[in-house]
């Protein structure tokens, strides 16, 4: 993809979010895409791409009334969106479309009119995990975890640590679910889900979404609101199954799908003024950080208990308070999205003076899949 040659002009998140027993999953789509069109003066008329997950785009186009000339319902998991941002704009480069919107809305709390999903016990998993006791993201998760404990060094004070940060971005957030400062000893203190993981290391289950809206960057003049062009874009794929990461201490879909981005966007690392790391549990920042090139292995930990990524650090990280603290649906990725549109339109919550690119980096499943996009606000 060409740098800067597709803008995201539109983005909005659901009206409300955390608790909405009074919206099913399809509405919560309809809403947050209603708003990204309120946000820059269009209407479902003038969509001509849709992409969504968990919902499939044929009934979210018959619901919304787009009838498009492009569609992509690729669904891996919590980074989906960022790879339909990338697939979105590569449909826009082609010509295949000239307006996409972007959809997430998930009832993961009060599962409302969501889609059962069930555990095949045809699948991979099913045969060979499922049966020894490896069920969902609590127990999936420790597994490399634990490996990276022992072989990196990484303590449980740093591991805590990671959600005491994140909470502390939340507390500037009015949005956020959760914004009283804890500490690590808070994080001790509660209920121990999956060892090692407390309850405070694990995302939240909300409900909400979000929608972002793209077109091309010639176009993006004649909207009101100030573009965000794509910089980079990457995404990969490894395993469905935990148990056949090739290394546990790291993704190599992070690492794919990252060094494409940043190749794409002909970026370094000193050049990267915000970062949003997908943290569904609070190891998936230090992954992140070591994967995509930011610190040597087995410096993460370290990095962000110096605070480096806190308030005031060199790398401000996960600036909405991320899914330990803000927002965790299901699928978080489109929240980290909106995190970054909002760093670079400069409207953010606790807003980073001067960012000129953000980094957002997401995973799908258990280290299963990932999307990174790097974006700018300077043309």
């Amino acid at each position: 993809m060409k740098p800067r040659s597709i803008a995201i002009v539109g983005a909005a998140e659901t009206t409300e979010l955390g608790k909405i027993p009074n919206a099913s999953q399809i509405q919560l789509h309809a809403d947050a895409a209603l708003n990204a069109m309120a946000d820059c003066g269009l209407g479902p008329k003038d969509i001509d791409g849709i992409a969504c997950a968990a919902e499939w785009p044929t009934d979210l186009a018959h619901y919304l009334g787009i009838t498009p000339t492009w569609v992509d319902g690729t669904m891996v998991g919590g980074c989906s969106f960022m790879i339909h941002l990338r697939h979105a704009a590569a449909a826009i480069n082609e010509g295949l479309c000239t307006t996409v919107l972007i959809t997430h809305g998930e009832s993961g709390r009060s599962w409302i009119g969501s889609k059962a999903m069930g555990n095949n016990q045809a699948s991979l998993g099913g045969q060979f995990e499922i049966p020894f006791g490896c069920l969902g993201p609590p127990t999936m998760f420790t597994i490399p975890v634990l490996r990276y404990m022992k072989d990196r060094g990484l303590t449980h004070e740093q591991l805590a640590n990671v959600a005491v940060v994140q909470r502390e971005w939340a507390g500037m957030n009015p949005r956020a679910s959760f914004r009283d400062p804890i500490t690590v000893q808070d994080v001790f203190d509660s209920k121990m889900i999956a060892y090692p993981f407390h309850i405070l290391e694990c995302c939240l289950v909300t409900d909400g979404g979000g929608a972002l809206i793209l077109t091309t960057a010639e176009r993006a003049k004649d909207f009101p609101t100030k573009p965000v062009y794509v910089l980079g874009t990457g995404e990969s794929v490894e395993t469905p199954m935990i148990s056949q990461m090739e290394d546990f201490t790291s993704s190599r879909a992070f690492k794919v799908s990252g060094a494409k981005a940043f190749n794409e966007a002909g970026i370094c690392h000193g050049d990267v003024d915000h970062l949003m790391i997908y943290d569904a549990f609070a190891h998936l920042p230090i992954y992140g950080l070591e994967d995509l090139g930011f610190v040597k292995p087995g410096e993460a930990g370290d990095y962000i208990w110096e605070r480096n990524t806190a308030p005031g650090g060199e790398l401000p990280m996960n600036t909405n308070g991320g899914g330990l603290s803000y927002m965790h649906s299901g699928m978080y990725g489109m929240y980290a999205l909106q995190e970054s549109v909002r760093q670079m339109r400069g409207v953010a919550p606790a807003q980073i003076d001067g960012a000129k690119i953000s980094v957002c980096h997401g995973v799908g499943g258990m280290f299963g899949a990932s999307g990174t996009i790097v974006m700018t606000n300077e043309k």
